[in-house]
């Protein structure tokens, strides 16, 4: 049962009364008296005029408002001045460098880690990131993460050959030197941004106009780069440029149908060069190997002819010589050599014409020879040549006997 609940008794836990043998023993302190004991004795000690009882009746000795005493006095300077002393205690975090000055004044930088400096208004610390890449844009602005923005009036510039191109540009730089970077410019970021912007516009207007649309653009923002480290040496802004990348080249959109018709056609021209260098590499490699080929054989022919030739005339000047010493024996030999050449490459045949009877003539040199001939085609119409070869024996028989006795075997010189 609640305390407050209707026929529960008095059963208040900040009372003294209750069931339970409780009634007459003193509950917890009241708060309203603990509280002004706190406050008396704070008033004591800085001059107070040492605090009332509960009945509102003044303290013995308390004759009115007192002064603050010296030891009140002292330890409030101390708190001030501890609390002063340690909010000049701060943390640089990595990655970040932070510049101390004093009176307004260069004084120091402060690498990562804890430190501490004279507070406020003798010195102030300004942190100064200088890990993370920053980024400028010129001729056009991020107004997404995924849209931009055209800025005609950053990009539109003048080439050399007095055209007009629509150049896109992003620079990535880091802050190199936290003081410079604070205090030798008012607005780095601009300085840059305005640096950038002239330094583009003279790399762009000292190249034509194809070249900068087509294959130059990595030229263009190396020079650009080159440029805009060269006055950064020069300025001392802090600044370090990590990357220049240019992000479109156009021309003005009131030309662009027509430079997208001249780009076409100069694809066009370059895919057609390339066709016939192509072709130009297989014909001409081949052609040289074929005439290379024709001289080699004309060379070797030439050699065999030559060599030919002067064995021949060698051996005729040793036959001259020879037949000089025994025409008679030379006459005979080279007779003899002839001869042989002659009749080696031809059939023989010799016939007895004394007698009168008919000769069998058989060719067995044709016939063997036809032989070895089937032999190596396979035989595949053997029977027919025998019996053609039978026929021939038969008919070279016949005509044989028919002129024997009109034929002679006879030596001729």
């Amino acid at each position: 049962m609640a305390w407050n609940e209707p026929g529960g008794g008095n059963r208040d836990p900040w009372s003294g009364g209750g069931s339970g043998g409780n009634g007459g023993k003193q509950g917890p302190p009241d708060l309203d008296e603990a509280i002004r004991k706190v406050r008396s004795r704070i008033e004591g000690l800085f001059g107070g005029s040492g605090g009332r009882s509960s009945g509102g009746s003044s303290r013995s000795g308390g004759d009115g408002p007192k002064g603050p005493s010296k030891k009140g006095i002292g330890i409030i300077v101390g708190l001030v001045l501890a609390g002063w002393a340690l909010s000049g205690i701060y943390i640089v975090d990595e990655g970040t460098r932070g510049v101390v000055t004093r009176f307004g004044a260069y004084h120091s930088t402060a690498m990562p880690g804890p430190h501490w400096h004279v507070p406020y208004p003798v010195d102030s610390v300004e942190v100064v990131d200088v890990s993370s890449r920053r980024r400028i844009t010129v001729g056009y602005q991020a107004t997404s993460p995924q849209q931009t923005r055209a800025v005609l009036d950053e990009a539109l510039m003048l080439t050399e050959d007095e055209n007009i191109v629509n150049v896109q540009l992003a620079v990535q730089y880091q802050v190199s030197d936290a003081a410079d970077f604070i205090f030798n410019f008012v607005n780095p970021q601009q300085t840059l941004k305005e640096l950038t912007e002239s330094a583009l516009r003279e790399v762009v207007g000292k190249r034509a106009m194809d070249f900068v649309l087509t294959q130059g653009r990595a030229e263009v923002a190396q020079s650009t780069r080159d440029l805009i480290n060269e006055a950064l040496r020069v300025y001392e802004p802090g600044i370090e440029v990590l990357e220049v990348v240019i992000q479109d080249v156009q021309p003005p959109e009131q030309v662009q149908d027509a430079f997208e018709d001249a780009i076409k056609a100069r694809e066009d021209r370059e895919r057609v060069i390339n066709q016939a260098q192509a072709y130009r590499n297989e014909v001409i490699p081949r052609a040289e190997g074929e005439a290379a080929r024709v001289r080699e054989e004309a060379g070797a022919y030439v050699a065999q002819i030559v060599q030919r030739a002067e064995g021949e005339a060698s051996r005729f000047s040793q036959q001259l010589a020879e037949y000089a010493k025994a025409p008679g024996v030379t006459r005979d030999r080279l007779y003899i050599d002839t001869m042989e050449r002659v009749l080696q490459r031809s059939g023989k045949v010799l016939i007895d014409v004394e007698s009168s009877q008919p000769l069998m003539y058989l060719p067995l040199d044709r016939m063997m020879r036809n032989a070895n001939t089937q032999g190596s085609t396979g035989n595949a119409d053997g029977p027919s040549s025998s019996g053609e070869t039978a026929q021939n024996s038969s008919s070279s028989g016949s005509s044989s006997s028919s002129s024997s006795r009109q034929l002679r075997m006879r030596e001729t010189r």
